[in-house]
């Protein structure tokens, strides 16, 4: 997840967590609609953005090795790294999600 997102995320969190404090018998009602965008578009942006690392890193890996003299072995190391750890961040992410689900899944109502 890129840095916007994550503090997109990390507002929604803060503010739910203030709502949460409130107290509904003084009057206060409690706001349960979603922040504009939502976690699916936050999810959706971050597989989006993990995409676009990794046709960055394919195209400076084939130009590097075509010879293309704008490029160094450095940069295109960088942004083979870059894509790696946002793949592996979005497989964690899914394997979370995974467990999430199954865990609620198997919650007796």
């Amino acid at each position: 997840m890129s840095v916007p997102s994550i503090d997109s995320v990390i507002h929604q969190m803060q503010s739910v967590a203030a709502q949460a404090g409130s107290d509904p018998a003084k009057g206060q009602n409690l706001n349960t609609a979603v922040g504009e965008g939502g976690f699916a578009d936050a999810l959706h942006t971050s597989i989006d953005r993990i995409n676009q690392l990794q046709q960055t890193s394919k195209a400076q890996t084939r130009a590097f090795e075509s010879g293309n003299s704008d490029l160094s072995l450095n940069e295109v190391m960088v942004s083979s790294q870059k894509a790696g750890v946002a793949f592996e961040m979005g497989v964690q992410v899914r394997n979370r999600l995974v467990t999430a689900y199954k865990d609620i899944m198997s919650m007796q109502v």
